[in-house]
């Protein structure tokens, strides 16, 4: 125990020859979803690097049993230095979330596995990032996609409505099956994160948009979002994929002449029109699929605008001093 406890990185790049299914990094992963399985084996990764200066850049290759509190504080100190602290944060929780599993495996204690826990995250608040999509930039966007007579056109267009009208995240749409759509009772049925369905009210934009697109693609059972090549053939049995989205996006904000957008802004107009337009915040929290108010807060693009406005709603009765030329007036 004592050689682990002063384990230098070259010792933790020494990883024993754990099988997938015994190996805590790689029974981490295998919890998430997938989506959230790429970020973290991201930060795994990288997490990797840092404790090992420089010889371990594959998570799944650290001898996570040997990690012990002090290797998480210097990690917690270099990440510091390089990293916004959401970005510390999430690299922790995923270091504990490995340890975790390592406990679970049997491989340390649980005092062990509770000094490493107690490495506590990183206190403070980035710039938001991303931004919210001005209406004449939406505008653009459906224009360039109705410019374009082909099947490719109709489907970025309902991407793109129900990207700023339903909020969906890319992943989200990517699982979509023409099954889920329900024009006569306008609703959609979204399969969020941790597996979790919810019914999204679509409104008459949506219904229009998926119709026409469904008009390009056939109603053949599968995909509801499928791959379109060059010649138009739509292959309704493959699935397109996130980062199919975020190139047919970029397709149309080139033709439409905008500057950079991320599908995910879309995310975040959407729920700052909402909340703009009065919608209570636990409403929007439904509809985006967050696990909690928190998450949604994050998401309010409104900026300054909402704030003064918000502010106005307040009518606090006042009455002017007298001074020389100004007469006592009520407010």
């Amino acid at each position: 125990m004592a050689a682990l406890i002063s384990a230098s990185p070259a010792a933790l790049a020494m990883a024993r020859d754990y099988p997938l299914d015994r190996n805590p990094a790689a029974v981490y992963l295998s919890s998430l979803s997938r989506t959230g399985r790429a970020t973290m084996r991201s930060s795994l990764d990288i997490a990797a690097e840092l404790l090992t200066r420089g010889r371990v850049r594959n998570a799944l290759m650290l001898d996570w049993p040997a990690l012990r509190f002090q290797h998480v504080a210097a990690l917690r100190a270099k990440l510091i230095e390089r990293y916004s602290p959401a970005t510390v944060n999430k690299l922790l929780a995923a270091v504990r979330g490995v340890m975790k599993a390592a406990w679970l495996l049997g491989y340390i204690d649980a005092e062990t596995y509770q000094h490493v826990k107690s490495v506590k995250g990183v206190a403070g608040h980035a710039l938001l990032a991303g931004r919210a999509l001005k209406p004449a930039e939406i505008d653009a966007l459906i224009r360039a996609c109705a410019a374009d007579a082909s099947p490719a056109g109709a489907r970025d267009g309902a991407l793109i409505v129900l990207l700023r009208a339903g909020g969906l995240r890319r992943a989200e749409i990517c699982a979509l099956k023409v099954s889920d759509f329900d024009g006569v009772n306008k609703t959609l049925v979204v399969r969020g994160k941790g597996n979790k369905q919810r019914e999204l009210p679509a409104n008459a934009n949506i219904v229009a948009a998926l119709e026409d697109w469904l008009l390009a693609r056939g109603a053949a059972v599968g995909p509801l979002f499928c791959p379109v090549n060059k010649s138009g053939r739509v292959n309704v049995r493959q699935r397109l994929t996130p980062q199919s989205i975020y190139n047919a996006l970029a397709k149309r904000a080139q033709q439409a002449r905008l500057k950079h957008l991320s599908p995910h802004d879309f995310r975040r107009t959407f729920v700052s029109d909402l909340l703009d337009a009065g919608a209570d915040i636990s409403t929007v929290q439904k509809l985006a699929g967050h696990a909690s108010v928190t998450t949604t807060q994050k998401y309010d693009r409104r900026g300054e605008a909402a704030k003064r406005k918000a502010v106005e709603l307040l009518n606090v009765p006042y009455i002017r001093r007298a001074s020389a030329g100004n007469q006592p007036t009520s407010n």
